[in-house]
């Protein structure tokens, strides 16, 4: 199942000897504590993948985005979770873009050797989730800092991240004209301010993804911490989404492709009645089809990371590759645990783990309606839903 077109088969190459060091029982004893990968992640550090994005003059590859997609595929591929350290990827674009020399200077050296990390994206909001616009933590302007207060939820990876991307309102909804209007992006160095106005609380999932919730009780961040022009973030964050469902929909073609080789092994290896299953229709039939599927979400996703490359828009690809590519990852999963049976209940195969973390990408991080909406919309042409 490799790519009809690859040009980065030397990097899947080198990720999937590096995942090899990281097998199925690392990350089932970290389901049984609700471990952070530290190792996996401190081990994809040292080897650059995770500072593929950074400029060569900050300390990193200068790779583009389809190069990320490799990285964070062939994890997923090789049984690992790159949501352990996916955000970097698609925060940077936010920094890259939009922050001041000073701060790249800054941050992105540190960054990219690991002495940083910047895992966490505090976006959502337990009022407002997906409806972005509507959030309530307010930042507000006092001489050379802001004064931080609010409350966000699904900010994964907090406890284990130094640095964070905040997006919050810098003026009222009420006084702005578009209610895109008015709200503004900070990095915030979470270890300078964590029990001193930023406190964490762990969510326990059904899978192991380390979400927090995160409370902002009058923190103070630095108004050199604020990136691009007060009023403007929301462009910034949306100029990074389209990164961040392309990179989410390259990871679900690895889920995809890793379920369907165990389906596939697994019907030539089980023998009933005689036969191996595999030459029952019932079994090979959905597999088939997931893979077909597979292959047709990865098509779309290659188009839109050439776009992006390009400087295109490509928001109908990213989109449309991401909701695609969850279903694909979803189908596979369903066929693999059918064709299992009992077994790919037992987490010895590493199946159930994997079948929960694939789950989460059709609610995240966008979800399945809104990519509709979005299609019918801004694509087809037709009114606002929402």
């Amino acid at each position: 199942m490799d790519q009809v077109i690859d040009n980065h088969a030397e990097i899947r190459e080198e990720v999937g000897k590096l995942c090899a060091r990281f097998p199925g029982e690392y990350w089932r004893k970290l389901d049984e504590v609700r471990g952070y990968p530290t190792e996996f992640v401190q081990a994809l550090t040292e080897a650059g993948w995770l500072a593929a994005l950074i400029p060569e003059e900050y300390g990193g590859s200068g790779l583009p985005l389809s190069a990320a997609a490799a990285i964070l595929e062939e994890i997923h591929r090789q049984g690992c979770n790159g949501a352990a350290c996916h955000a970097q990827m698609y925060i940077m674009g936010t920094i890259l873009k939009h922050g001041n020399e000073r701060q790249k200077a800054e941050y992105l050296p540190k960054i990219a050797s690991g002495e940083l990390r910047l895992q966490a994206f505090g976006v959502t909001e337990p009022t407002s989730g997906t409806d972005t616009t509507a959030l309530r933590t307010f930042a507000r302007k006092e001489g050379d800092k802001y004064i931080v207060n609010g409350q966000k939820i699904w900010t994964s990876r907090a406890e284990h991240s130094d640095l964070m991307l905040l997006l919050a309102r810098t003026t009222p909804r009420d006084q702005v004209e578009k209610k895109t209007d008015g709200l503004s992006t900070f990095i915030v160095d979470m270890r300078s301010v964590l029990g001193k106005g930023l406190t964490t609380r762990p969510i326990r999932t059904m899978m192991n993804h380390n979400s927090c919730e995160v409370f902002f009780d009058n923190m103070e961040v630095p108004a050199e911490n604020l990136v691009g022009v007060e009023g403007k973030g929301f462009r910034y964050i949306l100029d990074g989404m389209n990164a961040e469902r392309l990179l989410i929909s390259a990871e679900c073609t690895g889920d995809a492709k890793w379920f369907i080789e165990k389906a596939v092994n697994y019907t030539k290896e089980r023998v009933l009645f005689g036969r191996p299953i595999g030459a029952n229709q019932g079994v090979q039939f959905p597999i088939a089809k997931a893979y077909a599927q597979m292959r047709a979400a990865e098509a779309i996703v290659q188009k839109g990371l050439a776009k992006f490359e390009r400087g295109e828009n490509c928001g109908e690809e990213a989109n449309m590759g991401k909701m695609l590519a969850a279903e694909a990852s979803w189908a596979a999963a369903e066929a693999c645990l059918q064709t299992h049976g009992g077994f790919g209940f037992a987490e010895e195969y590493d199946i159930e783990r994997k079948y929960r973390e694939t789950r989460l990408y059709q609610v995240a991080p966008i979800s399945t309606n809104l990519i509709l909406s979005y299609l019918g919309q801004h694509v087809l042409g037709m009114p606002r839903s929402y």
